[in-house]
């Protein structure tokens, strides 16, 4: 009998007897503040055994919880477990008196929150650590209203900062072996380009030109973290519905393809929001094929452009004026129904768009003076070069909508990675194909009163 199988029964028979033993004693109603008295208990046990007893039972409560009570039970996790000042204040006298590092150390210890401490123990209990992230999830959707949450928030990501550290990842290839209830999982989590049923995902699955990867980390057990689908291809792709045919097979060999396209990277828990884990991914990824398949030569992505048509019409359909006259007769038909279907307006529409899109990569900034578009920021910071800007790479109504049809090729380069990243974060440098930068220049020319330097 399969080991996996066995262990996997045994954890749930475990599972189960505990959940028993947690709601044991417990009220048929129980609220926010029956949480903080368990919480309290977790925090004053001293053995191992009754703390991952009391953490157990403090998460049967939180589970019980409405969103309303969750809510007020956040609140309380902010004023009740946070640090002492007067705790700090006295820390910090003695060191600032005696500089010795035993006094540092108690200072560190009496700045942290007690609500790390409690987190650290809700997680020992069995499946704790995924119930932590959930917890987090909530918080995530609760906090919007409440900004007094952000400090609890940034405790959560430092505690799983570590975590959920690359040490700790496991990386799966999923296939049509991969067992369903995670085959499930993969088609629930897919956020780029949906999944629509099984044959669907056999497609995608398929071992000609194919490959899934994803991560995985021990205490969550068959949940997926992250996962990348590839297909493989000759030459670079630049249009995502032909990739996503349910008949279409750009090869029957592997082992000609010279190209691995990452055309859909999904984040599966949102209570991992912010910890990063698609750059070890990529990069593993990378390696990974490249000992399978010796021959694949470039690796790229197939990427959507979220955020760019809004940008477009707010700077320049609603402003029109701003651009020559010629590109502002242009503009306007974008917002014809059916443009992309009509190839001379779809030619001059790509005559404005496309030089437009390079300087909304290269040229617009968030306030932290990063790329404004979120993708761009993350395949830049993961060391790709912005390669190639495909005209009418997505024509989906989401991939009109967002991305005005664009999708960009970003390009890894395994001799060029760390140079890149590294000129990426200390001074902010993209680096691109002169194609895209002629491209940006073209952009520059549409602009009324712009002149090139």
């Amino acid at each position: 009998m399969n080991m996996s199988f066995l262990q996997e029964l045994f954890s749930n028979i475990t599972q189960r007897e505990a959940l028993r033993r947690y709601r044991r004693g417990l009220p048929a109603d129980v609220d926010h503040s029956h949480l903080v008295e368990a919480c309290q208990a977790l925090l004053k046990s001293d053995g191992e055994a009754s703390s991952i007893t009391l953490a157990g039972r403090a998460l049967e409560i939180y589970r019980r919880l409405d969103d309303d009570q969750k809510k007020l039970f956040f609140a309380r996790l902010g004023s009740d477990f946070s640090a002492e000042p007067e705790a700090i204040d006295k820390a910090y006298e003695r060191y600032r008196t005696t500089r010795k590092s035993g006094d540092l150390e108690t200072l560190f210890e009496a700045c942290e929150p007690q609500r790390q401490e409690l987190l650290r123990r809700l997680n020992l209990t069995t499946g704790g650590t995924y119930e932590v992230v959930k917890m987090r999830a909530d918080l995530l959707a609760l906090m919007r209203d409440h900004a007094d949450f952000d400090a609890i928030n940034a405790d959560f990501a430092h505690l799983f900062g570590s975590w959920f550290n690359r040490g700790f990842l496991v990386l799966k290839r999923i296939d049509w072996t991969t067992p369903a209830n995670i085959l499930e999982k993969i088609i629930r989590y897919e956020a780029v380009h949906k999944i629509r049923d099984w044959d669907d995902l056999r497609r995608r699955l398929d071992p000609r030109d194919r490959r899934c990867f994803a991560f995985f980390h021990p205490a969550i057990g068959d949940e997926p973290l992250i996962f990348v689908e590839v297909a493989l291809t000759r030459g670079l792709p630049g249009q995502i519905q032909s990739i996503l045919a349910s008949e279409h097979y750009d090869i029957d060999d592997p082992d000609a393809a010279d190209t691995a396209a990452f055309f859909g990277i999904s984040n599966c828990q949102t209570g991992l929001r912010g910890i990063s884990f698609g750059n070890f991914l990529i990069k593993q990824v990378v390696q990974e094929l490249k000992l399978e398949l010796p021959a694949l030569k470039n690796f790229v992505t197939l990427s959507p452009m979220p955020g760019f048509r809004s940008w477009l019409e707010h700077n320049y359909l609603d402003h029109i004026e701003l651009l020559e006259p010629d590109a502002q007769e242009t503009l306007k038909h974008l917002n014809d129904p059916g443009w992309h279907k009509d190839p001379v307006l779809s030619v001059r529409l790509d005559e404005v768009i496309r030089p437009l899109a390079a300087r909304y990569l290269l040229k617009e900034k968030s306030a932290k003076g990063l790329p404004l578009n979120p993708v761009a920021r993350f395949h830049l910071g993961n060391g790709a070069e912005l390669h190639r800007i495909n005209w009418l790479g997505d024509v989906s109504d989401q991939g009109l909508k967002q991305s005005a049809g664009l999708m960009i090729n970003y390009l890894y380069v395994l001799d060029t990675i760390e140079r890149n990243h590294e000129q990426y974060s200390t001074d902010g440098a993209i680096v691109c194909s002169s194609a895209v930068r002629d491209l940006s220049r073209r952009g520059r020319k549409l602009l009324k009163g712009e002149t090139e330097k």
